[in-house]
């Protein structure tokens, strides 16, 4: 057996790595779809938000019955909280800055007739209990226009000169609201949310929609160069432990052969 202060030291490495890897690998997103028009017909909504947390809807919102529904199991446990109403008086102000933007759009050159619509949709994600990223990605009748970058604030422009809604990029009150909204807002219900999930939801192991940042890529590094030499480090103890325990079975054993050669070299009364 393995020397017990040696064998705990191990034991609480081993324990470290397994939940550092947990943590690794538990990211989850939260991604918001926003669909506005600038005129819908009686009956029909002018904006219409579809949530879902790794591509698991948890719930609905239309601007005709201004009422967000939860959709599932993840949407039912989480319409008690504090951040579900948050949300929901969030969505309404975002649909409604969104709709004000629409007037210096122009339609996609593929669209016939009809004024533009504006398809949005803001990610959020969370890993190791951090926002690890934060994204808006803007398309004008079903065409991506338009991408931001909120941890960083980077914008890339898809399609440039079609739509005008390149324009925004210049927009620094603008940029701000995005930010707030997706790296603050977003991520604060998320976090909540995920308290009530947690059981729920699997890791997830990529995240394509959103946009990976610098940040987030030299943290993984940062992470990963720690990681490694830990393993290295462990197991290199556990070689150390293991060839010790061997020289003291060996020492041992070598103790008890001389004192057992002492012992039958020693020349008894009787035999001189």
């Amino acid at each position: 057996m393995l020397p017990t202060s040696h064998a705990t030291r191990l034991l609480l490495l081993i324990l470290q790595l397994i939940k550092l890897d947990k943590t690794l690998g538990n990211a989850h997103s939260l991604c918001l779809d926003l669909t506005i028009k600038s005129q819908s017909r009686p009956g029909q909504p002018w904006c219409e938000v579809q949530g879902s947390v790794d591509t698991k809807p948890f719930l609905h919102y239309d601007t005709d019955s201004n009422e967000v529904k939860p959709l599932g199991l993840l949407g039912k446990e989480v319409t008690a909280t504090k951040a579900w109403t948050e949300l929901s008086q969030t969505l309404a102000e975002v649909g409604q800055e969104l709709r004000m933007m629409l007037p210096v759009l122009k339609p996609h050159k593929n669209k016939t007739r009809g004024p533009p619509t504006l398809q949005t949709e803001l990610c959020c994600r969370r890993e190791a209990e951090r926002c690890t990223g934060a994204s808006w990605q803007f398309s004008v009748d079903r065409h991506t226009a338009l991408l931001l970058d909120a941890m960083n604030m980077k914008w890339t422009v898809i399609s440039p000169g079609d739509t005008g809604i390149e324009e925004w990029e210049n927009d620094q009150v603008l940029a701000e609201y995005f930010r707030k909204t997706s790296v603050g807002d977003c991520n604060h219900w998320f976090q909540e949310f995920l308290e009530h999930w947690e059981e729920r939801l699997e890791p997830e192991p990529t995240a394509p929609t959103l946009l990976s940042s610098d940040n987030e890529q030299s943290t993984d590094l940062q992470l990963m160069a720690w990681v490694i030499p830990s393993i290295f480090v462990s197991l290199v103890l556990i070689g150390i432990t293991i060839r010790n325990h061997r020289r003291s079975r060996t020492t041992q054993g070598q103790s008890e052969v001389s004192v057992s050669c002492s012992q039958s070299t020693e020349i008894l009364p009787g035999q001189i």
